[in-house]
Parts: C-alpha cells; structure tokens; sequence
C-alpha cells in the first residue's frame, strides 16, 4: 500500500527541518549549485515498522520576496487531492498570520487526517503561547520542535496508526505492473501509444500535457502486463511549479503500485539530480529497474557513442549499476518491443526463489574463496545462506559475529549473487543474522 503525508505551511515555518528528521537526515543537501535543494522534495519515512512517503511542498513554492498566497493555495489544494495525510505546520515564534487562517479554511474542508503542528516550541514559555493555535480547530494538535525533535515521536505515532499493516500486499490483478518514470517531455506518453498503437494520451510539446497516471492492459505478441504511466497534469496556463509538484507526487505513487520501474531519460539532456532522487527511491522501495534513453534517433553518432554513454550512466547509477539500459525511439518504435522484454526479464529476476541448497553450493564456495576480514581478533565464519521469503530477493547469511561484517564485505557476497544467479535490474538486501 502507498501512504503518502504531505508537509504544508507558510515559508518558513520550518517544513524542510521536519521533513529531513522524518526522512533521519541530519541536514538537507544545500549547495551553491541551484537546484540542489530543490531536489530534496521526497522520501521513505519509517516508523514502528511502516513506510510512507513524505512530500514537502516548500520545495516548489517559487522563491521570491512576495509570499505567493495564491501558489501556496494550489499547493494545499494539490497536497488534499493527492496525500492520504497532512501536516499542516505553523510557528509559534510568529503567531497565527493571515496566511496561516487562510490555509486552516481549505483544510477545515477536507475528510482526510490533517495534523496541525506547533514548530519551534523548545521550552515552557512557548508552549504555553502556542494554546493560541487550539483557536484554529482542529481535532489533531501537536507542539514540537524540528530542530530538537521534541514531539516528533508522538505525530509519527499517529501518522502510523493509519496505516494498515499489509506486508507485501498481494496484487489482485497477478499480472506485472511497470511504471513509466521520468522528467515532464521525455517521452513518456509517446512510449505508451507506440506500445499500444493507439493515441491513449495526449501528446504535445508543452512539458506535462498529461493528466493523471494512466493504467494500460497490454496484451499484445504472448506479453501481458499492466502499463502505468506516469504524466503530469494539463495545464491550461503557462507550466509551473505546481506542475512539477504534480508529477512527482503521482510519480511517488506509481512507483509504489509498479513491480518494475522503467527510468525514461532524454538522450540530449541526459540523468539530472530529480531522476538521480526517484531512481534511489525506487531502488530503496525494492523496485526492479531498468534504464531506458530516449530519442536516440536524435542523437549524433560515432563508434563507441552508447557504449560511453551507458558507461557514464552506469557511473552516476553507482553502486547499484547491474542494470538493463537500452537506447530507444519512442517515435521511431526503435527497440521498445526489446525494452518490455526486457521489463518482463527484470520482473521474473525479482520475482525468483532460488533453491537454497543451490544457494549454499554457490555462496560457500565464494566465502571459502575470499573470507570475511578478521574483526578485533574474531574470525567471522559464516556457515548457511537462505533467501527469505519477501518480494525482493534478500538473503541472510547465518554467521559467528554478525555485527562484525562491513560493507566491502556485504559488496562482495552482492556481486557473487549478481555473477551467479539471474538478479540484473533488482535491488538485492543481504541481512546477516546470529548462528
């Protein structure tokens, strides 16, 4: 299941603070470089043992000296259509403002969970000046304070408690379902109707002229599957912040529904940070991926042009770089039939058990080959390997000192998996437990 919360409020108040505490980063990315924080808007929040996603829609307010009510207000209004919770910050040190008023009248109007949060209450005095804010109504109140993380544990709890607990749903449908991910205007809805053969979407060259994620049965040449793409929204006004805001909210959530996430890049403008931040949250979701680079067609050409440039992908990709990158036309339907071949590949590859007696014939040799380095005089010896019963392929490998194995280590045994079973396009977590 997708559970998303989404963080509102003024500028300001604090919402990037809170957001990198939910997400257990000590600090956001900041950098001269612009854009940088820009591209921290999202993430997997954990908790008593759930995940959800966290959207801060700070992110995408335009930065100006002007506050813009009306840009806030469409992201309120975005946040209740799209989020399943909300926070919905203010500052003590400021008081209730106009803006603050405004915001409470949208989201009064709501039948979904909003969570009014109190920030920069970190002593006695401001508790006490933050009792203004019960004047606002809502049912649910909690006064904290980013920085420390004061109160934080209390609003997680509560975040948690609506979510149900369904490990690994099962999927009622039973067919593979792929997500076409990727910036506005790569091609995403050209892929779909060049797949299909029909105009499903419409195409244009304004960036997010799609509304909506789209859900297509493909049933075509002995492959059936669920196509879910991922476009923005129409725009009927010039395209915006708000538009972004969109599209990776919908994004976050088709990544979620997807079993495999196919990363549709522009052959000319190459991997940016946003495709960069959506890959690892895919990777981290346990998504099986593959890479696929549009408009090839466009490109000019010389011997080695794809080899260096899946190369210099494979690099920014690191460390998770076994992976499927294809160059393809959507217009030109170059290779799109081999790219969904190769999705149904990835799918089979994350899907797979392997027999643990093969397992351990394959991975003992391995670990008899090159032992774990020798920890504060402990010879770590691991004795048995299994894969546990999850959708992504993970294993435990049992062992004397669990603790003592680093991440060289962990690398190794990885690559040894990658060499010697089918695991290209599938993240794979490795856990060592006590024997």
């Amino acid at each position: 299941m997708s559970f998303t919360v989404a963080i509102v409020g003024r500028p300001n108040v604090g919402k990037s603070t809170f957001f990198n505490r939910m997400l257990e980063q000590r600090k956001a990315i900041v950098d001269d470089v612009s854009g940088v924080t820009r591209d921290r808007q999202y993430g997997v929040a954990e908790w008593n043992g759930k995940s959800f996603n966290v959207i801060d829609t700070g992110g995408f307010v335009p930065k100006s000296t002007d506050i813009f009510e009306r840009e806030i207000r469409k992201q309120v209004l975005i946040a209740l259509e799209e989020a399943d919770a909300i926070v919905f910050m203010v500052d003590v040190a400021t008081g209730i403002t106009d803006l603050d008023e405004s915001m409470t009248q949208l989201l009064r109007k709501t039948t979904k969970p909003v969570f009014l949060v109190v920030n920069k209450v970190d002593n006695h005095d401001r508790l006490l000046e933050a009792s203004e804010f019960y004047s606002l109504g809502f049912d649910k109140i909690h006064f904290l304070s980013s920085i420390s993380g004061t109160g934080t544990g209390d609003l997680l709890d509560e975040i948690t408690e609506l979510i149900f607990n369904d490990n690994e749903e099962q999927d009622l449908t039973g067919l593979p379902k792929f997500a076409i991910i990727g910036q506005p205007n790569v091609g995403k809805s050209s892929l779909l109707n060049s797949l299909t053969g029909q105009e499903r979407t419409i195409v244009s060259d304004i960036a997010g002229t799609t509304r909506d994620t789209i859900h297509t049965h493909y049933n075509l040449f002995n492959k059936e599957f669920i196509l879910i793409d991922t476009a923005g929204i129409r725009r009927k006004a010039k395209v915006n912040e708000d538009l972004e805001f969109y599209s990776v909210i919908r994004a976050v959530k088709a990544v979620d529904e997807a079993d495999v996430c196919m990363l549709l890049l522009d052959a000319e403008k190459g991997l940016s940070a946003q495709d960069l931040t959506i890959f690892a949250m895919a990777v981290k979701k346990g998504k099986g991926m593959v890479v696929l680079v549009n408009k090839w067609d466009l490109m000019p050409k010389e011997t080695n042009t794809a080899r260096d440039y899946e190369q210099e992908l494979k690099k920014r990709f690191a460390p998770f770089s076994d992976l499927p990158i294809l160059f393809i036309s959507a217009t030109e339907k170059t290779r799109i039939f081999k790219a969904m071949e190769i999705a149904l590949e990835v799918y089979d590859n994350r899907k797979q058990k392997i027999a643990t007696s093969k397992l351990n014939d394959v991975m003992l040799k391995a670990i008899e080959a090159y032992h774990a380095p020798v920890v504060r005089g402990n010879q770590v010896k691991i004795k048995y390997v299994t894969q546990l019963p999850v959708v992504v392929p993970s294993f435990a490998f049992f062992c004397n000192y669990p603790d003592d194995i680093k991440t060289p280590y962990k690398n190794y045994l990885e690559n040894q998996l990658r060499q010697n079973f089918k695991l290209t396009g599938v993240p794979v977590r490795i856990f060592f437990r006590k024997k």
